[in-house]
Order: structure tokens, then C-alpha cells, then sequence
């Protein structure tokens, strides 16, 4: 949606560009035709022309980046869907073994992980957990350490995921 937005401000700020090069070409123009006493000839009109070329020429360059920004699909709704795929897809079991060699901290945040699908955001293991960030980071790395779990960093915050 923000892309759209932008697109849409580029294109009208090239509007506006637009036609202030207009009203300056039409100013420069008269001006030229009074002052200017050979006629057509005068090397004036030239560098209006060459002034006309290049401001139509930025002008399109701005149009055709507005429309690539209005046309244009925002990246991070494709990442998003693709995580959510992702934590529809992996089917977890409970694992003994894993669950003998953790203390209770470990234990509550293994249980949320797998009340989730194997996969939590790590900002929502703090939540849910009750537990501060430090303490939740720590518990992290000593399950990262025993092989239980990995992390991955997703924008601003880790998924985590239970290791099979």
C-alpha cells in the first residue's frame, strides 16, 4: 500500500515539475521573442529547445519511477507468507529426551514452542512467557547450546524453531 502511495506523490510531483516547465518555457519564449533581434536565427531559441528536451526527459524518468512504484508488490508480504507456510507445514512430536535434559524454565519455553507449531516469534516468547528478555535470550542460547532448538534472524527479531 505504501508503495502505491509514493507512486501516486512521484507522478503528481512530476505533474507539478511539469508544468512549471510549461509556464518557464512560455516566460522564456516571450522574453526571447522581444529581446532578440535575429529573428528564428538567434542562438537563444536553441538553448530553449535543449532546455525543453532535457526537462521532458526528467520528467519521464520521474513518471516511469512512479509507475514502477505504483505497479510494484511490497517485499515484505511475501516474506510473511512465506514464514506462515512454513509453520503450517512442520508437524512436531514431543521428545522425551529432549524434555529430560531441561530444567523447568527451559521446559515452559519448549512447551510454548510446541503449543505453536514448532515455530514462535522470539518477541512473543517473552510474552507469553512472562519472563523478561534477558532471561528468555539466555534460556535461548543454553537450548541453542544443547542442540534443541535454532534461531533465525526475521527483521528486528528471531523465529525461533524446535530442530528435529
Amino acid at each position: 500500500m505504501k508503495n502505491k502511495f509514493v507512486g501516486l506523490l512521484v507522478i503528481g510531483m512530476a505533474i507539478i515539475i511539469g508544468l512549471i516547465v510549461i509556464l518557464f518555457n512560455t516566460a522564456l519564449t516571450t522574453i526571447v521573442n522581444t529581446s532578440c533581434s535575429h529573428g528564428t536565427t538567434c542562438p537563444m531559441y536553441g538553448t530553449i529547445r535543449t532546455q525543453t528536451y532535457i526537462s521532458v526527459a526528467l520528467i519521464a524518468i520521474i513518471v516511469v519511477i512512479g509507475l514502477i512504484l505504483l505497479f510494484s508488490k511490497e517485499e515484505k508480504q511475501v516474506i510473511v507468507k512465506k514464514v506462515k507456510e512454513r509453520i503450517v507445514d512442520k508437524n512436531f512430536k514431543i521428545k522425551e529426551e529432549n524434555l529430560k535434559l531441561l530444567d523447568s524454565d527451559e521446559k515452559k519455553l519448549y512447551q510454548l514452542l510446541l503449543e505453536n507449531k514448532g515455530t514462535i516469534f522470539q518477541s512473543e516468547l517473552v510474552e507469553k512467557s512472562g519472563f523478561d528478555k534477558v532471561k528468555v535470550t539466555r534460556i535461548l542460547d543454553k537450548l541453542e547450546g544443547k542442540q534443541v532448538i535454532q534461531r533465525m534472524r526475521r527483521g528486528m527479531t528471531n523465529v525461533v524453531l524446535i530442530k528435529n
